[in-house]
């Protein structure tokens, strides 16, 4: 027989059987039969993905045979083709776990050990696609991946941590969001996913500006703080908190009034933090067992906002509070300041006083400055003499004189009151009331032809009387020299983008009645995303105006008691504080709610019961945002 392999060669006589058997016949030479017996053979295919999905019934076989074929004519991967048919990423991962006999889990940034997290670096996970997540509790490694066929990442995790490895497999989207959450670098990426400002560092030397968006690109540090100013101004926040913890550092905005959190930074960066502000602010960096105050000047989106600094050591490092002092936002005008109609008007009469004193009283916080400043700036300041004694001067202005109070250099508001009186004011603003002498030069001055503005930190306007009294003044120049007192608050406005109707508790409707409010008239914020799911956005005040007149001004004379005060403004006929407060509750503008966290109902036994049957009522909203008493 002739040789076949190598060379071809025609086919000669005897060679008809080994054609044949080529051509899979089955009924061979005599002989060969024994040798040879050809089988009909079929291509071997592994298990994949699309079988497991089939299987799973995420994946119909008519589908299956159109991506089976559009593979084998194609090529290219089978994870796009299947993706193509409208399959998610995390089912094909699953599937691929299954494949693989890993489980597969979706992982949070809460269920990640940070110790075991920080067994690698973090450009590795990212770059592997590997991530540590836990401790077993025999001390088994157990690592999430997207990719369970790379063995050889596996393998270099065991050899890098020195541990046994169990394997889960997770989607991409959970290692971004876990390395964002504990990579110190992330800093980075949130000043330009909030879009920061620029933000210019006004030094006390004259001329001489540091411009911190050139310098943000130095540090994390420094461009996580610029972060916060700038956010902060963004979300309209009046002060910035910043709170060292045991195993971070906690910062909160107060916004409207209430402390918002906003984002966790690790322990380990609060130092540099506080650092960074001291040097901002000029203060000592290497001091931190006493308290620091001080003030920085930015200008932030083309406009000049003071920030005054107070650093206070606590157990677990310095807190610092950062109170954010825009000059915009206190030219609101006292036509937008939430005054009822009536009561403006007396008090633009008051401020047109050509001497004597009107003093803005209320707590920390309750915008106080805001309508000083917004009196000052209705006044006639090229005709007259506007000065103002404040300690610290918290808004620069430009149509008056301002004189800043340093008691270290001996310059006391007594001592710079006295000097203003030399200096031919008309009109005086003294940034509060704090003692006999500052009070007594208030009284001389007022009696001497000017008119002097200044605040008071009591409850209510009555009661303002007996604070001076308690001071040290005489009634009798009290009621010579007084004009008049605002006491005020500040209140939450309901959200407009969420405001619904709201069904008002049976023990509301005494106050519904007195303030001739409708149940219908209700309405309460729901919460949306524009006000962080309060129910609240933007503020505005709820005003009490006592004006001394004759009646005022003899009761002051034979009894300048609290109760007394009370009493007479009882019955001159203005609203009080919560009185107000239901009038804007009746337009719309806020809760009763809010009213009832800030004012004091006439009747303490009448709140009790207000808050009582607040919480407990049937139709109250079942919204967590609706009105009941804190």
């Amino acid at each position: 027989m002739k040789r076949i392999f190598g060379k071809k060669t025609e086919p000669q006589a005897g060679s008809a059987a080994l054609l044949e058997l080529d051509t899979g016949q089955t009924d061979l030479a005599p002989g060969l039969q024994n040798l040879y017996s050809p089988q009909v053979t079929t291509q071997t295919r592994l298990r994949d993905i699309a079988d497991i999905l089939a299987e799973d019934e995420l994946l119909s076989l008519g589908t299956l045979d159109q991506i089976r074929q559009e593979h084998q004519a194609n090529g290219g991967d089978i994870e796009k083709l299947l993706m193509a048919q409208g399959l998610s990423t995390e089912q094909i991962l699953s599937a691929k776990a299954k494949l693989y006999g890993y489980p597969f889990e979706r992982i949070t940034p809460q269920d990640v050990d940070r110790k075991a997290f920080g067994l690698l670096e973090i450009n590795t996970i990212r770059t592997q696609h590997i991530m540590p997540v836990r401790f077993q509790e025999d001390g088994t490694l157990v690592v999430a991946t997207i990719q369970p066929s790379n063995v050889f990442a596996i393998d270099d995790v065991k050899r890098q941590t020195g541990l046994t490895v169990d394997v889960v497999v997770c989607i991409q989207e959970d290692i971004d969001a876990v390395c964002s959450e504990f990579d110190d670098s992330k800093f980075d990426c949130n000043v330009e996913e909030f879009g920061m400002e620029d933000i210019e560092l006004v030094q006390d030397t004259e001329e001489e500006v540091e411009d911190l968006e050139k310098s943000a690109g130095q540090s994390p540090v420094i461009k996580f703080v610029n972060f916060l100013l700038s956010n902060a101004l963004h979300e309209g926040a009046s002060d910035i908190h910043i709170e060292p913890k045991e195993k971070y550092t906690k910062i909160r905005y107060r916004i409207d009034g209430v402390l918002f959190d906003v984002k966790q930074a690790p322990c380990r960066m609060h130092p540099a933090i506080v650092s960074r502000l001291k040097i901002m602010a000029n203060l000592d960096i290497s001091e931190r067992r006493v308290p620091q105050d001080g003030k920085i000047a930015v200008i932030m989106g083309g406009r000049g906002v003071d920030l005054r600094v107070s650093v206070l050591p606590t157990c677990h490092g310095e807190k610092v509070v950062i109170r954010l002092l825009d000059s915009k936002s206190i030219m609101i005008g006292l036509e937008k300041s939430g005054m009822e109609p009536r009561l403006l008007t007396a008090f633009q009469e008051q401020i047109k006083q050509p001497h004597g004193i009107l003093l803005v009283t209320g707590p920390t916080g309750s915008g106080k400055s805001t309508t000083l400043y917004s009196a000052l700036a209705q006044m006639d300041s090229d005709r007259l003499n506007v000065s103002t004694v404040e300690d610290p001067v918290e808004y620069n202005l430009e149509f008056c004189n301002q004189v800043h109070v340093n008691e270290k250099a001996g310059l006391t508001f007594a001592g710079a009151l006295r000097s203003l009186l030399r200096q031919d004011p008309d009109i005086i603003m003294i940034g509060e009331i704090r003692d006999q002498e500052t009070a007594r030069i208030a009284v001389q001055a007022a009696l001497t032809g000017h008119l002097v503005l200044s605040t008071l930190h009591t409850n209510d306007a009555p009661s303002s009387v007996s604070r001076l009294v308690n001071i040290g003044i005489e009634p009798y120049l009290i009621a010579a020299s007084l004009n008049g007192i605002l006491a005020q608050r500040l209140i939450r406005r309901i959200c407009t983008n969420c405001k619904e109707p709201f069904a008002a508790p049976e023990g509301l409707r005494k106050y519904l009645d007195m303030a001739g409010i409708q149940p219908h008239e209700l309405v309460y914020g729901k919460g949306c995303d524009q006000c962080r799911n309060s129910g609240y956005a933007g503020r505005c005040g709820i005003y009490e105006l006592l004006i001394v007149d004759d009646t005022f001004r003899q009761i002051i004379n034979m009894d300048a008691s609290v109760n007394s005060m009370r009493t007479a403004f009882r019955q001159s006929g203005w609203p009080n504080l919560f009185e107000d407060g239901l009038a804007k509750v009746k337009r719309g503008i806020t809760t009763i709610e809010e009213i009832l966290r800030v004012a004091e109902v006439a009747d303490a036994a009448d709140a009790a019961s207000v808050c009582n049957n607040s919480g407990s009522t049937e139709n109250t909203a079942q919204s967590g945002n609706a009105p009941a008493c804190a």
